[in-house]
């Protein structure tokens, strides 16, 4: 069985985890199957929105269990490469030039709730889905996500999520910010449609260029990010995408 499936249509690539009878747990092949499916997207013109979704039971339940007692075993080298692998994979996500909308219909726990933080959307079912970073229960450390997280919600709310390893529902994730739509169960499907539909009615070199800012624009001073928000504007002015919109709205 595939552990990963990838289906595009309509300029939309839906990117399925697929392991249900492990609740889409990570490991080192799922990682590595999601690092290149995502490099692949990111090269793909006609692609230009992903979604993201588990299939069965839950979104992701982090790291699977045989994959837990492996890198325990591990030497400090393989646990370096294996935690590189997280990174990367994770980073691939998170700087794909496509607005990625991750659809939780369950459990996104540990690793699958640092899956869905790195997207751009995440739109979770009010009743089942959850969200929790459970590393410190079992002696472990959210530490690559932990660098997406801060950003995301800031320094107060990451703390209480990562120290306390608690679960909390996605109404709570979305009143701290770190979901941004909570729908009924059963609307959840038409919500990430009707989602993609309107991200794909935009630009797309404007949607990439913007993702880009945002990701580049923390942490410069105010004198840095204002003269790299003037350079990006005047890039933006001479794309096609921006003459064909002006030209278009002119008339």
């Amino acid at each position: 069985m595939e552990i990963l499936k990838l289906n595009t249509s309509d300029y939309v690539a839906t990117v399925t985890l697929n392991r249900p009878d492990k609740r889409n747990a990570l490991n080192s092949e799922l990682l590595s199957a999601l690092k290149s499916t995502f490099e692949e997207i990111n090269n793909n013109q006609n692609v230009r929105v992903v979604i993201l979704q588990g299939e069965g039971k839950a979104f992701c339940a982090g790291a699977d269990l045989a994959y837990l007692q492996k890198i325990s075993e591990f030497s400090i080298m393989e646990n370096f490469a294996d935690s590189r692998l997280l990174q990367e994979t994770f980073h691939t996500i998170f700087t794909c030039s496509k607005p990625v909308i991750a659809k939780v219909h369950g459990a996104a726990i540990a690793g699958g709730c640092g899956l869905a933080s790195v997207c751009d959307f995440v739109v979770a079912g009010k009743e089942k889905a959850l969200f929790g970073y459970s590393e410190a229960k079992i002696g472990f450390v959210a530490a690559v996500v932990m660098v997406y997280l801060v950003r995301k919600v800031g320094d107060t709310r990451a703390r209480k999520l990562l120290l306390t390893a608690e679960n909390i529902t996605s109404t709570e994730a979305e009143r701290i910010g770190l979901i941004t739509h909570v729908v009924n169960d059963d609307e959840l499907d038409t919500e990430v449609d009707t989602l993609a539909k309107k991200l794909i009615q935009n630009s797309a070199s404007s949607l990439s260029i913007t993702k880009e800012m945002l990701r580049n624009i923390q942490g410069m001073s105010l004198e840095d990010g204002l003269r790299y928000a003037s350079a990006m504007n005047a890039f933006t002015r001479m794309t096609e995408d921006c003459k064909n919109g002006i030209a278009s709205f002119l008339k």
